[in-house]
């Protein structure tokens, strides 16, 4: 989602001539909001629903008398991840429309490129809103108060970087939310402390991986006073503080299995993810940063669905 960095992630440029029809429109906002990378966030989303309907002491119209999240649960979350991931997407494109035409690497983007019309994103946008917004009331009722939360976090976030480069600290709040509020759709509860350290977890990992991304538009950065950890910083100094963020992931990864009594499926995915993260961390250095798409992109999207698979072996087993 960070513009020019973690928005962009494998971005190449997108048709230099927009298609014209139906097939045409689709693929340029198919290409605008990168579906594909809700890899990121939605197995977290799946986890906490995962562990969240286990923690619910009998059944309700979200979770079977087995304690698992209902089919229909599971999809309302999906349809809310989606929409609102889609919305942010959106809303950051058009806000940082400046930026990303002044960046050789994004300014090939959908926006920037005059690919779309603004009419054509704002409408886009309104209808990802209303989606979300409906998903959202066939959730717990409690979510019908919260979701403005999600919302304002993903329309602040591409004013931070134009302010500090605790910038990817935001973004990875935006992130963390994922399980919180798949938690939250699923049991009601709000006050219990499992979901935020997985949240936690997730907001670590996700500022971790965004600092890495950032280290490719540090010239631009700096000249156009876009603030980031390696822009502000340094490399150095960014890819340090994205060890000890990885590694304090992998510490709250633990707490919350031992928060929802998880069994061993659990924690030998938290061991393949930590082997996976050390991994991203060794690859990227700061006399090479050529193999930084493998550590963001690749890494993280295998990290995600090794940790959600062993929560879902975990659930089947116990």
């Amino acid at each position: 989602m960070r513009s020019g960095r973690s928005s962009a992630l494998t971005d190449g440029p997108p048709p230099a001539t927009r298609e014209k029809g139906i097939v045409g429109t689709a693929k340029v906002f198919l290409e605008l909001v990168k579906f594909e990378h809700s890899i990121f966030a939605l197995p977290y989303a799946y986890i906490g629903a995962l562990y969240g309907a286990a923690w619910v002491a009998g059944a309700n119209d979200w979770v079977t008398a087995g304690g698992w999240p209902t089919l229909a649960s599971m999809f309302w979350i999906t349809v809310v991840m989606v929409g609102a991931r889609a919305f942010a997407f959106v809303v950051n494109r058009a806000v940082d429309k400046e930026i990303d035409a002044r960046n050789p690497r994004t300014a090939g983007r959908a926006v920037p490129a005059g690919l779309v019309k603004a009419w054509e994103l704002w409408v886009f946008a309104a209808i990802v809103f209303a989606v979300f917004i409906f998903a959202v009331w066939q959730l717990q009722p409690i979510t019908r108060w919260l979701w403005p939360i999600v919302i304002v976090a993903f329309l602040v976030y591409p004013y931070t970087k134009r302010f500090t480069w605790l910038c990817h600290y935001w973004l990875g709040l935006c992130l963390g939310l994922a399980p919180v509020g798949a938690w939250v759709a699923v049991t009601g509860e709000v006050l219990v402390w499992p979901p935020w350290v997985l949240g936690l977890a997730v907001a670590l990992w996700t500022a971790g991986f965004d600092i890495i991304y950032a280290t490719q538009d540090v010239e631009c950065d700096q000249r156009d006073g876009v603030h980031s950890v390696p822009a502000d910083l340094g490399v150095s100094a960014g890819l340090v503080q994205t060890r000890v963020l990885h590694a304090l992931t992998v510490a709250l990864l633990v707490a919350f299995g031992y928060g929802v009594e998880a069994g061993w499926p659990w924690y030998a995915g938290v061991a393949i993810a930590a082997a996976l993260l050390a991994y991203e961390n060794a690859i990227v250095r700061v006399d090479d940063l050529s193999r930084v798409n493998a550590a963001f992109f690749t890494t993280n999207g295998v990290i995600a669905m090794v940790v959600f698979a062993g929560a879902l072996v975990d659930r089947v087993l116990a």
